[in-house]
């Protein structure tokens, strides 16, 4: 092999002695052969660049024609004479690899016995202000483990969150890259993000043993590399002190709030904490069926261990998305009522949990209707975790809801700068506009969404409600038939469709839909709001404030009553004093009005 380094490579507790060709572990000389040898001095002078298997295989075997099956023997070689570090060699699944370990390469031969840290940087590390964590790679073999390399990449992007002044892509356009085949600066480039940590995770029985790149982009350089084993039960510890590490490598200045969230952390129970990392996973899937399941593993967590706050932070989201008109997997009360109480009693364990804090806004926001307490919440979860987009999406309605728009929208643009691939905040986005009668960018808004992913259900409603507002009744019923064709029937969904038909003069169209709706109800009146819409189209106010009274008293989704579709009544006296009565501005915005 030519083109050989002189001197010696550092990184860990190994020394690679080019003029001996030697690899020392600790002082001590390892097996390596020649090859293995020659392969490691090319992965450790891209310090930390991919390496193709190609260019590998045509420095190592020069003018040599040989299976790639030499270059995995040789790897698995090499792994094994690396020991409990062999995770410095990182598989880039069909490329190459990369060596993930920080490098210090010095001239001439050192003192053997001197050793290096690997988390030492011989450059000045850059500042960098936007990071993306990707998921972690899971290396057991059991498929039904996927849930807990989630959860690590979870809490990973949690901890990172916690820091102002950094801003941490969320789970939901992280998950976008699981097991898919990307550049790094190509992810770098969709997110907007400097840099990207990467890693893997082991589970085997109560222990854990993770590791993190840390990558700046669009250079591929890498600036350091950790690795841990140890109890599950210390996992959050580790999560926070790897989370005080890369800031310290990127140069951010933590504050005072920040630094004690980061030194912070509770053993968690083994157990509790496995129910809690399942009922996360299930409840990201934000299915009916998967909420139903979420909650059963939540309650096993709390159940298991009665002082796990975010166990009882996650059966409040479980709870209060249950009763929401995208799944309606219980009413409207109970749904409040569960949530409620899992928010305070997590508070009351935890009132550092930003996450709990939101639980709470979003429940008294979406089912007591206590404005003023909501806001209180939200606003403490923001100072808490200003890099939770759940938190600034759900404030955003609670703004819109009180009449302040342009506040609404900024909140909704913060969330989606933190998750720009998130297919839900860019719906909620669609319908911010709508609700300020701002058609066009409505429409131009639910396009981008559907460009993301056309099978989305709630992309093609929101197309739908700007199309109706601009007085494109068929397109728009072609989108609200689609949306109903992705997801199945909702209230939503069959109300929106049944006022298209009835203001587009489809009366018996309308009229079968309201049918339906009613004999859908089972018990639940709060989707009386959905069957008023409908007699708001067919051009009957009466049995519409009388359907809203209905739905009153089941604690309806309120947000409903923002809808355009709703201002004929909006002047009338009865609808003037329901607003009065849910405490919301009896005024909207004028039709075009600038956000901006």
């Amino acid at each position: 092999m030519t083109g050989e380094a002189q001197g010696s490579i550092g990184f860990g507790r190994f020394r690679l002695l080019t003029q001996r060709r030697e690899l020392r572990a600790d002082g001590v000389v390892a097996e390596l052969g020649s090859r293995a040898f020659d392969i490691l001095l090319v992965l450790t002078e891209a310090r930390g660049a991919l390496v193709t298997k190609d260019e590998i295989l045509s420095r190592v075997w020069p003018d040599t024609i040989v299976e790639e099956n030499n270059l995995v023997v040789q790897i698995s070689a090499l792994r094994k004479a690396l020991g409990e570090d062999r995770d410095f060699i990182r598989t880039v699944s069909g490329r190459g690899y990369r060596f993930v370990a920080e490098i210090i390469t010095s001239v001439g031969e050192p003192n053997i016995e001197t050793s290096v840290d690997r988390d030492t940087s011989v450059e000045a590390a850059p500042k960098v202000r936007s990071i993306a964590v990707l998921p972690l790679e899971s290396l057991s073999d059991d498929p039904s483990q996927e849930y807990f390399a989630d959860g690590m990449s979870d809490e990973r992007i949690t901890a990172l969150a916690q820091i102002s002044s950094l801003r941490v892509i969320s789970r939901t356009s992280i998950m976008t890259y699981k097991r898919v085949r990307k550049l790094l600066p190509e992810i770098a480039r969709e997110l907007n993000v400097e840099a990207v940590v990467e890693g893997t995770v082991l589970r085997f029985a109560d222990r854990v043993r993770i590791t993190a790149q840390l990558i700046q982009l669009p250079v591929e350089r890498h600036m350091w590399a950790h690795s841990f084993e140890g109890d599950l039960r210390d996992t959050l510890a580790l999560q926070n002190s790897l989370a005080r590490t890369i800031a310290e490598q990127i140069r951010v200045t933590l504050t005072q709030q920040e630094q004690t969230a980061l030194q912070t952390a509770t053993p968690v129970n083994p157990a509790a904490y496995e129910a809690y990392l399942k009922g996360r996973y299930f409840l990201n899937k934000r299915t009916g069926d998967a909420l139903k399941t979420a909650i059963e593993y939540f309650t096993h967590a709390t159940e298991t261990d009665h002082t796990y706050a975010p166990g009882y932070s996650g059966l409040a989201d479980a709870y209060a998305l249950s009763g929401d008109w995208k799944y309606g997997v219980v009413s409207p009360r109970e749904a409040f009522t569960q949530a409620e109480a899992a928010a305070i009693k997590a508070l009351a364990l935890d009132d550092g949990l930003a996450e709990a804090h939101a639980s709470l806004a979003y429940a008294l926001d979406l089912y007591a209707w206590n404005w003023a307490a909501a806001e209180t919440e939200y606003k403490r979860a923001i100072q808490l975790n200003p890099g939770y987009p759940t938190a600034h999406q759900w404030y955003s309605w609670h703004l819109l809801m009180m009449g302040r728009n342009r506040e609404g929208i900024r909140e909704l643009r913060k969330a989606e700068s933190l998750d720009p691939l998130s297919l839900i905040i860019s719906a909620d986005i669609a319908d911010a506009f709508c609700v300020s009668r701002l058609y066009d960018k409505a429409l131009e808004q639910s396009e981008k969404t559907l460009a993301m992913d056309p099978s989305f259900a709630v992309g093609h409603y929101e197309l739908g409600q700007a199309l109706e507002q601009m007085h494109r009744h068929d397109e728009a019923i072609v989108e609200f038939r689609r949306a109903i064709e992705l997801s199945g029937h909702s209230g939503a969904f069959d109300a929106n469709l049944g006022h298209a038909h009835a203001v587009s003069g489809r009366r018996q169209e309308a009229i079968e839909i309201l049918k339906d709706l009613k004999a859908l109800q089972h018990g639940n009146d709060s989707t009386d709001a959905d069957i008023a819409l409908i007699y708001v189209g067919l051009g009957d106010p009466d049995q519409a404030i009388i359907s809203l009274n209905k739905a009153y008293d089941a604690r309806f989704k309120a947000s409903i009553l923002l809808r355009p579709a709703f201002d004929p009544l909006r002047s009338d006296p009865r609808f003037q004093d329901l607003l009065s009565r849910i405490g919301l501005p009896r005024t909207v915005p004028p039709v075009g009005e600038p956000l901006f």
